[in-house]
């Protein structure tokens, strides 16, 4: 149905690793879209842009340019399921397209191990081409069965800002996630702390792990107060410190929130009544056995 489109496949450390049923998720669905996904062979972290980016920006533009210039041989722009990757190889293009010298400097050392930067190749994300490459009305179309679900949308920090380098209209206040997620049937609940940082960006979870988790149960109870039945997110961090997070939440102080935590490609898929196996939303921590059944 529909024009073949094409997109180099940026996988990233934490899918890939830690939650592949986000990756196995968008494949299947890209495929039922006509959408072909060029895998990045060589293809390293991107890397991180509220780590490596804080001790040394030469190196961060370095390894993302060359992740860039891997995608340049492809001749094919990048889609990503990170927000993090999408900040920093979309930041990076951005800075190394705009500023010569450090064009010219990561240039000189990618010509050592035959790569260079050009700054043709658009950076995706998963949502950023769903919503404005296929768009809302033919997404409908692909809804074969409704999962009429109170949904607390998480949006993330790096797939809002910064706003100049970023497709969307709205960034204090937006809807296009919630958009995407009615459009399958279930409702978007309005929550507090929604558009708050998750709580793990900028090596808060890896460095001091108590106060990133205060920051997660603060949004998790936000939901729960809301009626929420799942949180739907389209970030693998944001994924693995709302899955992952509230085992250990209820590990350090007793609170079980267990509430379903499913990335938007999978939510989708299910709308298309794609088995919820091959979708990888049984990998997760917290069971989502009870909330698929009811679908």
């Amino acid at each position: 149905m529909g024009q073949l489109m094409r997109y180099t496949f940026y996988l990233g450390c934490l899918a890939p690793n830690r939650y592949p049923g986000i990756e196995a998720s968008t494949r299947k669905v890209f495929s039922k879209l006509s959408i072909e996904l060029i895998d990045m062979r060589g293809a390293s972290c991107c890397p991180p842009p509220g780590v490596i980016r804080s001790f040394d920006t030469d190196i961060w533009l370095l390894i993302a340019a060359r992740n860039l210039a891997i995608a340049k041989r492809l001749g094919l722009d990048i889609v990503t399921m990170c927000n993090g990757c999408y900040a920093t190889l979309k930041e990076a293009n951005y800075i190394l397209r705009m500023n010569e010298e450090k064009r010219n400097h990561v240039n000189d050392l990618l010509s050592e191990i035959g790569y260079s930067f050009a700054g043709k190749i658009k950076v995706k994300h998963v949502i950023e081409v769903l919503y404005f490459d296929v768009g809302i009305e033919k997404l409908k179309k692909y809804v074969k069965r409704e999962v009429p679900a109170r949904v607390a949308v998480f949006y993330g920090c790096h797939l809002l800002k910064p706003s100049r380098l970023r497709p969307w209209k709205d960034f204090e206040r937006p809807r296009f996630l919630d958009e995407m997620v009615e459009i399958l049937g279930a409702e978007s609940v309005d929550y507090e702390h929604k558009m708050m940082c998750c709580g793990a960006g900028g090596a808060v979870r890896s460095g001091i792990l108590e106060a990133s988790l205060q920051m997660a149960q603060q949004r998790l109870r936000a939901m729960k107060e809301a009626e929420a039945e799942c949180i739907v997110d389209v970030c693998p961090f944001c994924h693995l410190q709302f899955d992952r997070g509230q085992y250990e939440i209820a590990q350090k102080w007793g609170h079980e929130i267990n509430l379903p935590v499913i990335y938007y490609t999978q939510l989708l898929g299910l709308a298309m009544d794609l088995n919820p196996q091959e979708l990888g939303i049984y990998m997760n921590v917290i069971d989502c056995k009870d909330f698929i059944k009811r679908f």
